[in-house]
C-alpha cells in the first residue's frame, strides 16, 4: 500500500525511506548507475507520482546521499583516529584507505558528483551541498593534522589522491554484469577487476610516503 505523509515528520521520514531504499537498491544492483527513482519509490513503499514532494529529481536524491557520505567518512575517520598521535604517512594513508573502503556507496558516488550530481541540481541545492562537503572536507583535514605527521598541504594533495583513486577503483573493482562475462571468456583481462581495498591502500600510501619526502 502506497502511504503519503500528511504533516512535516511524515515527510521527513518519507525522505529518509527514500534514501534508505536507494541505499539498499545500490547495493544489490552493483551501484547508482542502475538505479531509478521507480524502482526507489516502489521499494519505499510510496506512489510512483509522490517523490517529487521529496526530491526535485534522482539527481538531487543521490546528491543528497553524497552529502552524508562525506558526513560518514569524516565521522569513521575521527573514530578510527581517536587517541592517535604522530602517525607516520602510510599510517594516515591506510586510515584512509579502510574508512573509505567501508563506504561502498560513497566511494560509487564520487564518480557520478562531478560528471552529473553536483550539476544537475538547481543552484541552491548545489550550493548546499558544496558548504557541507567543504564542511566535512576540512574538519577531515585537521583529524589527519592533529592525529599524523603530515603537513596540510601535504594533506590536501594526499586527499584529492584518495577522492580519485577511490572513484576509479570502485568503478573498475565492480563491473557491470557485461565485463564480468567478458573477464570469464578472458581472464588475461581480468585484472582490471582488482581488488579495492588493498590496491587503494598501496597507492595511497606510496603516495603519502613520495609527498613527505
Amino acid at each position: 500500500m502506497h502511504r503519503r505523509a500528511r504533516s512535516p515528520e511524515a515527510k521527513l521520514q518519507r525522505a529518509e525511506d527514500l534514501l534508505a531504499a536507494a541505499r539498499v537498491l545500490a547495493a544489490e544492483s552493483g551501484g547508482v548507475r542502475h538505479l531509478t527513482l521507480a524502482a526507489v519509490t516502489e521499494a519505499a513503499g510510496l506512489h510512483p507520482s509522490a517523490v517529487r514532494r521529496y526530491f526535485a529529481s534522482k539527481e538531487e536524491l543521490l546528491l543528497e546521499l553524497a552529502e552524508r557520505g562525506w558526513e560518514d567518512w569524516r565521522d569513521a575517520l575521527a573514530a578510527r583516529l581517536a587517541g592517535a598521535h604522530d602517525l607516520t604517512p602510510p599510517q594516515t594513508a591506510a586510515a584512509m584507505s579502510s574508512t573509505l573502503a567501508a563506504l561502498p556507496l560513497f566511494c560509487d558516488l564520487l564518480t557520478h558528483v562531478p560528471l552529473s550530481l553536483e550539476g544537475d541540481v538547481d543552484l541552491d541545492r548545489a550550493r548546499r551541498y558544496k558548504t557541507r562537503s567543504f564542511a566535512a572536507y576540512d574538519a577531515i583535514v585537521e583529524t589527519l593534522a592533529a592525529t599524523g605527521t603530515m603537513q596540510t598541504d601535504q594533506l590536501h594533495d594526499l586527499i584529492a589522491t584518495a577522492l580519485g583513486l577511490a572513484a576509479n577503483l570502485w568503478q573498475l573493482s565492480h563491473p557491470t554484469a557485461t565485463l564480468r562475462e567478458l573477464y570469464a571468456q578472458e581472464p588475461r583481462w581480468a585484472h582490471a577487476a582488482l581488488d579495492f581495498e588493498p590496491r587503494l591502500t598501496r597507492l595511497l600510501q606510496a603516495t603519502a610516503t613520495g609527498l613527505t619526502v
